[in-house]
């Protein structure tokens, strides 16, 4: 498979296991997995295949408070999804983490934990189709801090200060919870994507592999956000590519900012 897809066509994902071909306009075929099957706890082929390193789980915090939640951290929904924070941002005194729109769908109340007991946030607004992102509202409280960081597992974290939109050969690393850092480049922009549910536009490419669970992670250049993990195809073994939901337009629509 090609990873050198034509970035203004429209390109269809297939979903379930094992995974099937589409067919572009040129009659090329490609695997496109979609990486979102594993946020619904019951019901989805997807996860029950879920395999890799454990969920990248909010962590004790040094600042005092309980527990932080980062870009890169997962949240869990009370009604049983489970999403990863691409990033957290602000609108004057209140706090948000960036999730994506499929994966927020129907859920209202997030905690940091799958036992349900540390309480996050409430979902603030949601786009999908057309776009693919979500706002968790953070409820500040002595127990749970939000830094402006993605983690990068074994305790390593890098600090996000701004967010770019995506140019072709830019750099950029991303998180995947499953899969951890990997870096590589920009590929194409202005990006389509077919979903059972409607179409997604404006994603854009990298050369970057991911995997099924990687889906939410964050995507950046140095201290700058680019976008969160949407789907692929291919994967780290063999090679693939990754699709990403731009963060500036969802930063813009919300009046936020990266910190």
């Amino acid at each position: 498979m090609s990873p050198h897809l034509n970035p203004h066509r429209t390109e269809r994902p297939f979903r379930g296991a094992p995974r099937r071909a589409f067919r572009t306009a040129a009659s090329a075929v490609a695997a496109l997995t979609l990486l979102l099957g594993w946020f619904t706890a019951t019901g989805s082929a997807a996860y029950a295949q879920e395999s890799g390193p454990p969920t990248r789980t909010a962590s004790t915090a040094p600042s005092g408070k309980a527990v932080e939640v980062r870009g890169g951290n997962v949240i869990y929904s009370s009604i049983g999804t489970r999403c990863t924070v691409g990033f957290n941002a602000r609108g004057g005194a209140t706090f948000y983490g960036l999730v994506s729109g499929r994966c927020a769908q129907g859920a209202t109340n997030w905690y940091a934990d799958a036992a349900l007991t540390v309480f996050v946030g409430t979902t603030a607004g949601s786009s999908f189709p057309v776009n693919d992102y979500a706002l968790v509202r953070y409820t500040i409280s002595t127990a749970v801090a939000f830094p402006g960081e993605v983690t990068l597992g074994g305790g390593a974290t890098q600090d996000i200060t701004a967010a770019a939109n995506p140019t072709i050969g830019r750099a950029l690393c991303h998180v995947g919870r499953v899969t951890g850092v990997h870096c590589g480049t920009v590929t194409a922009v202005n990006v389509t994507i077919n979903y059972p549910e409607g179409a997604v536009s404006g994603l854009f490419r990298s050369n970057i592999c991911s995997e099924p669970g990687d889906a939410g992670g964050p995507a950046f250049s140095g201290t700058t956000a680019l976008g969160i993990i949407v789907a692929a195809s291919g994967n780290c073994s063999s090679g693939g590519v990754t699709y990403y939901q731009p963060v500036v337009e969802w930063l813009s629509v919300y009046g936020l900012s990266l910190y």
